[in-house]
């Protein structure tokens, strides 16, 4: 199969649907209401907690801007908030180029957006190994999967995608934003992917790091078998 090589990009890229699923929610309460004045319309699709925050600070403008993700895919979120944007249509969206007729085409067969923006930090895996005491379990519940696939999607596509990664990015963003009618430039969006791909590269590190100095007796001990 062909590799998809493009050559027609926008330098502006206008935000109307953000996919916003954050473990730190750090400067949510600036960041959003500056998203939604900047960018009328704007659709917001969220999960879990972030979404419950989202609602918290839209208060009545949430009706008709916040989507949650499980009505947006049609699937619910599997038990324990394993699964919940692991899903083709999120990920349609996120990959699609704006100038390729078959992505377009798929968008319009399954009703799907293209998303503009992620807005995504992951579980804390390294604050909590480095509490006293904690065990492999612990560590090996606070690996992120959906996360990073968000933030490598998003980061792979900054043709049209803009991955934000650090909610010290926000302000810049929402000031962008407001001044640019609602867009995003190209050159924004290059510098959110390599701050991304850091953010992930950092955080397998600190998985692998992590492991690497355990013991499979001490992994082995953890459980119960049966």
């Amino acid at each position: 199969m062909a590799l998809n090589i493009v050559k027609d990009i926008d330098a502006r890229v206008k935000v109307k649907h953000v996919l916003m699923s954050v473990s730190d929610k750090t400067g949510l309460e600036d960041f959003v209401p500056a998203l939604v004045d900047a960018c009328p319309g704007v659709k917001i699709y969220s999960t879990g907690g972030t979404y419950a925050k989202v609602k918290e600070i839209l208060a009545d403008k949430a009706d008709g801007t916040l989507v949650q993700v499980s009505d947006y895919t049609g699937q619910p979120e599997m038990q324990g908030g394993l699964v919940k944007t692991l899903d083709f249509k999120i990920y349609l969206g996120l990959l699609s180029e704006t100038y390729n007729d078959a992505h377009q085409a798929d968008l319009k067969r399954l009703s799907a957006v293209p998303i503009d923006m992620v807005v995504v930090n992951l579980y804390p895996f390294r604050e909590t190994v480095a509490k006293e005491g904690v065990t492999p379990e612990m560590a090996r519940t606070n690996i992120d999967i959906g996360g990073p696939c968000m933030v490598r999607a998003s980061a792979k596509n900054y043709l049209r995608v803009a991955s934000v990664t650090d909610p010290l990015d926000y302000p810049n963003i929402a000031q962008e934003l407001s001044a640019h009618g609602g867009t995003l430039g190209f050159d924004t969006r290059f510098r959110l992917m390599k701050k991304a791909f850091s953010h992930t590269a950092a955080y397998d590190t600190a998985i692998a790091g992590f492991f690497t100095t355990r013991t499979w007796e001490e992994v082995d001990s953890t459980y119960v078998k049966h």
